[in-house]
């Protein structure tokens, strides 16, 4: 067995771990390239080579599987650096994509201006047909005037086109034939239909999801085939996979062929690196993970070992912004990194995000020209980092910028550089605290009844903080921690989903339909799989999941279908008895006297890829814990002289108690007065906050 190489680049920096034959995990860090995405990478997995005493042409040689990771579609949505597209729908129906879904946090908060809508009005345009909700046509679609219209988006040269027409989900034939008529007038330009993407009933959604991909394909496949050709330049000659929203992995031609499936491909590798993390250290499969990158602080979770998956991902704000409206692992992001910006507001207060400072120019710590304060300048205040040894001594940090941009707001506060630094990093972990709150309560899960898995770059200089304010005891903070995300993808398998609409109720259940629905589901994953290719090596399992609801409500959950087709009452019953005890938990109550409805199916097929080893080697260790040094840090104000040390020579079963700081290659943990940091048997830090 070769080498592994997965890649998460981020807004600030680029992950790589580098999993060798032994299966043992290697980390490069190199700064985020927008030009181009290869240049920071490369560098990234350069580093790991000089580790490993190779090239990285030579690396790439010998690697068999590459996974890519990357926040390129999501920061296109929220930027609107998309292509020119046009959104094609039923005459009658101009205005989905203005209304959204018509909510507001907060009703009587009239300071917001209205929200735009993805795809500007004046660029939807309607389509003379109508399909009713039996799938019926009630007025067919006139072919002259769709080639009209497409002779106008190529005059004013639109660079792609969503289709997403009334009722689609149960009668295709209108966008069928649309498809059709758009290669044939406008070849090359690519387009989306909504009932092949997303074929739920809810027609924001659907129409939501149509134009984010549509929008995405110009620049996401040029981007996907421009990296694949810098790749092969570069040695690699085996697979490339690439991580998607819904927790694994596809071949680079699937997501070209729905870019959409990349938005949140980073995050979402979070929580499958969480669940095998807080395995291998036995706490247990409930776990809520932390990924505190460059800019944003990342929430996921997983409810008895697997992930939790929502059609609720809104980028740019719930219900102001604009909803994914695809399956996809639910994560929430707040901007509070360490590389967002401190602020005072218009009344004198402190602020934190959600701006930030990227990678270009950085934080002003990084010495790149930034001068506005971050997080990262203020732990560079507070003594936390060493400014010879950051990315392990490839990045020399400027201490005296860092305190000038951090003074900017000490000035407006009337209080010193170091008790503005602390405030800001207090403010950061309150904001990351009520992100954790929103994700868990709100879903009936009790943050002490979980484990806290930490990562990403940030995340050891406050996560004892966070943990504290929750309640929670332990919290796992892995060796690969700075590169949580890319160290997930390292765990990840082959995952895809396909959709379809279906209206059941448990009351007068339609066995006949719904089992044709699941029949169909299953050849159309089979097929995908097949095209996949990868000799019958690898393990294979498909599952169905049933968006399901009371009667007449107005949300759903998810519900499990507890078997591969409904055979009879029996396997009915199983399946409304999952849904009570799923709605139970969800909302506190079940109604065991009222219908159940589903209103849609997934398939889910997942094929198993080989995993690295869940333990590290600690032969060669130092069995005593030398301090590597000492300075001044502060904490709550005060200056305290702490012991530095370098988490290379920490051995399992070591102890280490606050205050403390833990120097690792890629990250710094900060150990807090009165709490401690253990090196685990698998190399792990588990963290205790009393």
């Amino acid at each position: 067995m070769g080498y592994k190489i997965s890649v998460d680049t981020g807004g600030t920096f680029t992950d790589v771990i580098v999993c060798d034959p032994d299966g043992k995990q290697h980390i490069g860090k190199a700064l985020t390239t927008y030009g181009r995405v290869f240049d920071g990478m490369s560098e990234a997995i350069a580093s790991v080579g000089q580790t490993l005493g190779m090239e990285m042409s030579d690396l790439l040689s010998k690697t068999e599987l590459f996974i890519y990771g990357t926040t390129r579609a999501t920061n296109a949505i929220v930027t609107r650096n998309v292509a020119k597209t046009a959104f094609l729908t039923t005459q009658g129906f101009p205005d989905t994509l203005v209304l959204k879904e018509g909510g507001k946090r907060d009703g009587y908060d009239y300071t917001k201006r209205y929200p735009d809508p993805y795809i500007p009005r004046r660029y939807t345009f309607e389509i003379p047909e109508r399909i009713d909700a039996q799938g019926s046509i009630v007025r067919p679609l006139d072919e002259d005037a769709v080639i009209g219209t497409l002779n106008l988006l190529r005059e004013r040269e639109f660079g792609a086109v969503a289709v997403c027409l009334l009722w689609s989900v149960v009668n295709p034939a209108h966008e069928v034939a649309l498809g059709r008529l758009i290669k044939e007038h406008l070849p090359g330009v690519p387009f989306t239909l909504s009932h092949r993407l997303s074929p739920v009933v809810r027609e924001y959604r659907r129409a939501s999801a149509t134009a984010i991909d549509a929008s995405l394909k110009p620049l996401m496949q040029r981007h996907f085939r421009d990296f694949d050709a810098d790749l092969r330049a570069a040695g690699y000659t085996k697979e490339l996979l690439v991580s998607t929203s819904i927790g694994g992995v596809m071949t680079i031609d699937q997501v070209i062929n729905a870019p959409i499936n990349t938005a949140k491909s980073g995050p979402s590798m979070a929580p499958v690196a969480g669940i095998a993390y807080s395995r291998a250290e036995g706490l247990g499969d409930s776990m809520i993970v932390c990924d505190t990158g460059g800019t944003t602080f990342d929430v996921g979770l997983s409810r008895d070992g697997d992930l939790v998956y929502s059609r609720d991902t809104w980028l740019g704000g719930e219900w102001e912004g604009d909803i994914l409206g695809i399956s996809s692992v639910d994560i929430r992001s707040i901007g509070a990194g360490g590389g967002s910006i401190a602020w005072i507001d218009g009344g004198g207060l402190l602020r934190v995000g959600p701006q930030s400072a990227g990678s270009e120019p950085g934080p002003a710590c990084y010495g790149r020209g930034g001068q506005l304060p971050t997080v990262s300048d203020a732990a560079c205040v507070l003594g936390y980092f060493n400014p010879d040894n950051f990315l392990g001594g490839r990045m020399q940090l400027d201490v005296e910028a860092a305190r000038a941009a951090i003074a900017t707001v000490a000035g407006q506060m009337g209080v010193t550089a170091e008790e503005a630094a602390w405030g800001i990093l207090l403010l950061a972990s309150d904001h990351m605290v009520k992100a954790i709150h929103e994700i868990t309560i709100s879903q009936g899960i009790n943050p002490l009844e979980c484990t806290i898995v930490a990562g990403g770059g940030a995340a050891g200089i406050n996560i004892l903080k966070i943990a504290a304010e929750l309640g929670a005891s332990k919290v796992v903070l892995p060796s690969v921690a700075s590169a949580l995300s890319a160290s997930g993808m390292q765990f990840a398998d082959i995952v895809i989903e396909e959709t379809a609409s279906v209206i059941a109720f448990s009351d007068r259940f339609d066995f006949v339909a719904v089992n044709d629905v699941l029949s169909d589901l299953d050849a159309r994953l089979r097929t995908a799989h097949a095209r996949i290719n990868r000799g019958g090596k690898s393990d294979v399992r498909i599952e169905f999941v049933a968006e399901s609801r009371y009667r007449s409500q107005v949300w759903e959950l998810d519900t499990v279908v507890p078997s591969q087709r409904f055979t009879g009452p029996d396997d009915l019953e199983r399946f409304v008895e999952a849904f009570h005890r799923q709605h139970e938990r969800v909302l506190g109550i079940r109604d065991d006297g009222s219908a159940i409805e589903i209103i849609s199916i997934r398939g889910r097929l997942t094929v198993v890829l080989d995993k690295p080893a869940s333990s590290t080697s600690q032969t060669g260790l130092s069995p005593v814990a030398v301090e590597a040094g000492r300075r001044q840090c502060y904490f709550g104000g005060q200056a305290v002289d702490t012991p530095i040390f370098d988490g290379v020579t920490l051995a399992a079963g070591m102890t280490i108690p606050g205050p403390a700081i833990i120097e690792e290659p890629t990250t710094t943990v900060v150990i807090f007065p009165d709490m401690t940091a253990q090196v685990s048997a698998a190399g792990n830090y588990i963290l205790h906050t009393c």
